[in-house]
This record gives C-alpha cells, sequence and structure tokens, in this order.
C-alpha cells in the first residue's frame, strides 16, 4: 500500500485560493481529488499559478494536461501530466508529494517576487 501524503488534506483546502501578493502579482490555486490514474496517478488535479499586473501568467506547476518532450510528428509525451511554465518555457516537474510541491512553489514564487523587485 502506497503512503499517505499528509500535504494532500492541505493542498486541497486551498482549492478557489487568490491572493495578491505584492506588486500587483496573484496567485492562484486549484486543487480537486480525481481518482489516481496514468496521468495523475498522485489521485488529486492542481494548478498553482502566480500572474503579473496584467493577469498574465509568469509562472505555474500544474498536471492539467499532456507535455511534449520533443517536437515534430514523431514527438514524444509524458505520460505523467506534471510539469512547470516559466513564461512560455514548458518542461516536466518530478511530483513527489503535495507538500513538496507547495514548497517548490511558493520557493519560486519568492524568488520572482525578489527578482521584480517586490518585498
Amino acid at each position: 500500500m502506497g503512503r499517505r501524503d499528509e500535504g494532500l488534506d492541505r493542498l486541497l483546502d486551498l482549492d478557489g485560493f487568490i491572493a495578491e501578493v505584492g506588486g500587483g502579482f496573484r496567485v492562484k490555486i486549484v486543487a480537486q481529488r480525481v481518482p489516481p490514474e496514468e496521468h495523475r496517478p498522485h489521485g488529486v488535479s492542481y494548478t498553482l499559478t502566480l500572474h503579473d499586473p496584467t493577469g498574465r501568467r509568469v509562472f505555474g506547476i500544474d498536471n492539467a494536461h499532456v507535455i511534449r518532450l520533443t517536437r515534430g510528428p514523431a514527438g514524444r509525451s509524458s505520460a505523467a501530466h506534471d510539469h512547470l511554465h516559466r513564461g512560455e518555457s514548458v518542461r516536466p516537474y518530478a511530483y513527489r508529494d503535495a507538500a513538496t510541491l507547495m514548497d517548490d512553489f511558493w520557493r519560486e514564487i519568492e524568488a520572482i517576487l525578489k527578482k521584480e523587485g517586490v518585498e
């Protein structure tokens, strides 16, 4: 039997969370329990995003859609949908558990805000 994801309840409690985090930047969190399956083996569908003052997504981690690992007609896709967005760039995200997901997300938010001069 798999180990219990201790941070999952905390993540699920944040479903619908939207907050201004300084300088007009906003964080939005969507998280819902789903049956574990190939693309979402962790039993959660999640989208954690940071938006700039114009509403453009600056950063996000989610498992909402398949990611292409290579381009072209013979391009490969990832089985797991976990990935992160930095601007227009998309790359796989190694999901370990919900607590680590949230820690990784908030650490990146702090770095982006610091780079933008937001205290």
